[in-house]
């Protein structure tokens, strides 16, 4: 194989049990007596401590062929094997390999001190193999899988002369300290058992404790047990636990998941303050566009075939780094990672005309228990062709109005038309039954695996790879393309998601946002869409439902506005502003209290300002 060439095996869908070796069988090495594709067994005979099965196949990457030829590619009936051309510039060995045919990363961020470094990318690409590898959790391999990992001598000859050079000798010596908030909050209740203040005082090492409980809003459940916390709990408490900690550079894997605006706001203001005041140095992983945008002094793109390899850039300005992302074209690196550029509305988008009304709700009502909570709604309806976005704080009674419309819950008072067709994604998806992807769309829609379907909704949601695997095996992001899929799957009068970005990507929100989008758009169909993400919200809304209130108290909605009412209302409420890219069009929060943030807020444009 050429150089620029790598061969991956996915073990998880390699099952020679269920084939007869085509990829073997029809490979032109093979069948000219080379040994390019063998089984494991063969090609590890002897040696300890290797991955997968023994009859599952391993490809010599020196023998084979390259992407030109890829007839193992599309002889495997079960799409496990993946042939991939690296860009021409990488002429580097990996960073670290996982073994034999399997993913490889090429580059690493540079943390800064005092400064807050962002990286951004697609899932499965080693943005938290390199944050790993940072944090001292694993020793890079440089790309050797087989013998003796490489001497920590070795590594550094490897980094002499860069800017990660001083920083890998401080580790190895321990001159820095490191803390890390992990990507997946929602384990915590599995690797710790008591309260949260149990916790959290074991990392109280700056005694800033009780003001970061305070300034993440996570006073009431101090006292509760771990696992009796919500999502965006954990995610709060999981930020605090990194944050109390005296440390050098904190590594923060995702901040945004489970929250809402405003608590993104507040996380980004505390990293941002860390930074500025302490001289700490923040490397953060993050999907939101926007707070990344607002957090990060430079960034670092991260691109290549998710699962297979991933190369992580230069440090670029925040702004061109986003700008190239978005744009799909790396300049530097002169690298398209997106055929199709995001583009963004300057203005207030898509006025919309008076059109047939779908849904038409009066006043309702609705309370929990006694007091807990009580939301209150405004009547209003849901034109035909539109899609309705909705925005407001957790615990505000978003989710309780889409069970509302949907029968799920009964008002206290009003009614809703019984007879309204509503296809529903729930803000929680819960996958339970024991089928594969695959029997399970296809119980759903008679258009199941058509050219329509699979260029509408298969396609943008990139459901291929997962169609085989049992729905209880999908991780949360594969989980919520199926949800969304199934949803639009639907014959309805509404389509009704709620949070569609959650686990999602920056990639993937995006092909979600098109699917959505192109949806409605093509089939005169109506949708109303929940969700955090002002970047979806933004290229996906025709109108906008806000709710205010006081979060686990009380909730009310007003009637749907125009995008321009409806984000000066929502925005107002949390004192934030925002500015459209010169270059771009995509939205970008001000900074408190800057020029433009005041001249904004004193002429009541929080969001469409000229």
């Amino acid at each position: 194989m050429a150089d620029d060439s790598i061969a991956v095996v996915d073990l998880d869908r390699c099952q020679p049990d269920r084939c007869n070796y085509e990829c073997a069988n029809f490979c032109p090495p093979n069948r000219s007596g080379k040994e390019c594709i063998v089984t494991r067994e063969e090609r590890f005979e002897g040696e300890d401590g290797y991955e997968g099965g023994a009859d599952q196949v391993h490809i010599s990457e020196e023998i084979c062929l390259g992407e030109s030829c890829g007839i193992c590619v599309n002889k495997c009936p079960f799409d496990a094997i993946e042939i991939i051309n690296l860009p021409q510039e990488l002429d580097d060995d990996p960073v670290h390999r996982y073994g034999e045919n399997a993913f490889a990363l090429y580059g690493l961020p540079a943390p800064q001190e005092g400064q807050v470094t962002g990286i951004l990318g697609p899932n499965g690409i080693g943005k938290t193999t390199a944050v790993r590898i940072l944090a001292d959790e694993m020793a890079p391999n440089l790309g050797q899988v087989s013998g003796d990992p490489p001497a920590w001598e070795t590594i550094m000859d490897e980094y002499r002369g860069t800017e990660l050079q001083t920083y890998l000798e401080q580790l190895r010596e321990g001159d820095v300290t490191v803390a890390r908030k992990p990507q997946y909050v929602d384990q915590i209740p599995d690797q710790f058992d008591g309260t949260t203040r149990q916790l959290l005082e074991r990392t109280d090492e700056r005694g800033a404790l009780d003001e970061l409980i305070d300034r993440v809003g996570i006073r009431p459940v101090v006292d509760q047990d771990i696992d009796t916390l919500s999502g965006g709990e954990l995610q709060r408490v999981a930020l605090v636990a990194c944050l109390a900690r005296d440390a050098d550079f904190y590594f923060l894997d995702e901040l945004t998941p489970y929250l809402d605006i405003g608590q993104r706001m507040t996380a980004a203001r505390l990293v941002r303050e860390l930074a500025d005041e302490g001289g700490r140095s923040m490397l953060v992983v993050e999907h939101d566009l926007a707070i990344l945008d607002l957090l990060a002094d430079t960034i670092h793109v991260a691109y290549g075939s998710p699962g297979a390899f991933g190369v992580v850039t230069s440090p670029k300005s925040t702004k061109n780094g986003i700008n190239e992302y978005l744009g799909g074209y790396l300049e530097n690196e002169n690298m398209r990672v997106r055929q199709e550029s995001i583009q963004f509305e300057e203005h207030a988008p898509r006025s919309t005309a008076e059109g047939d009304v779908v849904v038409e709700y009066p006043d309702l009502s609705k309370s929990y228990g006694d007091g807990e909570f009580s939301l209150e709604v405004d009547g209003g309806e849901i034109q035909e062709n539109e899609v309705l976005g909705v925005v407001g704080p957790n615990g505000i009674g978003k989710s309780t109005f889409a069970q509302l419309l949907t029968g799920r819950l009964e008002p206290d008072e009003g009614e809703v038309d019984a007879r309204l067709d509503i296809a529903y994604k729930p803000q929680y998806v819960e996958i339970d039954q024991p089928m594969r992807v695959d029997a399970f769309l296809s119980s759903i829609t008679d258009d199941f695996g058509t050219s329509y379907w699979n260029t509408e909704i298969a396609d943008p949601l990139q459901l291929d790879r997962i169609m085989e695997q049992d729905l209880t095996d999908l991780s949360g992001g594969e989980r919520q393309r199926v949800a969304i899929a199934a949803c639009l799957s639907e014959d309805a009068d509404l389509y009704l998601l709620d949070e569609p970005s959650a686990h999602l990507d920056v990639e993937q929100r995006v092909r979600a946002t098109t699917a959505i989008r192109r949806y409605a758009e093509n089939h005169d169909a109506t949708a109303l869409v929940i969700d955090h993400d002002i970047y979806m919200i933004d290229l996906l809304a025709d109108r906008m439902l806000v709710f205010d209130g006081e979060p686990a108290e009380h909730g009310r909605a007003s009637p749907p506005v125009s995008m321009r009412d409806g984000m000066n209302e929502f925005l107002a409420n949390l004192d934030i502003t925002f500015r459209r890219d010169e270059r771009t069009g995509r939205p970008r929060i001000n900074k408190p209290e800057s020029q433009l943030d005041r001249e904004q807020k004193n002429a009541g444009e929080y969001y469409y300002s000229d």
